[in-house]
């Protein structure tokens, strides 16, 4: 039987990295005043998003995490990737905007940890 744990292993891994790019590229443009969305940002929420995805997938041996929690995850992430995508080409993004970004991507990760 062919097992599954590395796929998923491997899908939580580029996830991380994903998020990693989000928050880091986020936090370095509002450290440096200038609230741009910048490609590692960019590339960090569709990573995240298609990961997301891979990683719904039933790999686990029984532990699936809730419907719910998957659902709300999904949106959090396609909200994330939509204020993102939409506001790349922008000389300048509102604070409010950015700081919601940043919101929504920790809320993001709090999900994941802590709804079991």
């Amino acid at each position: 039987m062919w097992r599954v744990e590395p796929l998923r292993l491997v899908l939580l891994f580029v996830h991380l990295i994903g998020f990693a790019l989000l928050l880091g590229g986020a936090i370095t443009q509002y450290l440096t005043g200038r609230l741009k969305i910048n490609s590692a940002m960019l590339w960090g929420a569709a990573i995240q998003v298609l990961t997301g995805v891979g990683l719904s997938a039933p790999l686990r041996d029984g532990h699936e995490p809730s419907p719910a929690k998957l659902a709300t995850k999904l949106v959090l992430g396609l909200m994330i990737f939509a204020m993102v995508f939409f506001s790349r080409k922008r000389e300048a993004v509102n604070r409010g905007h950015f700081l919601a970004i940043i919101g929504l991507t920790l809320l993001n990760a709090g999900v994941a940890v802590f709804w079991r």
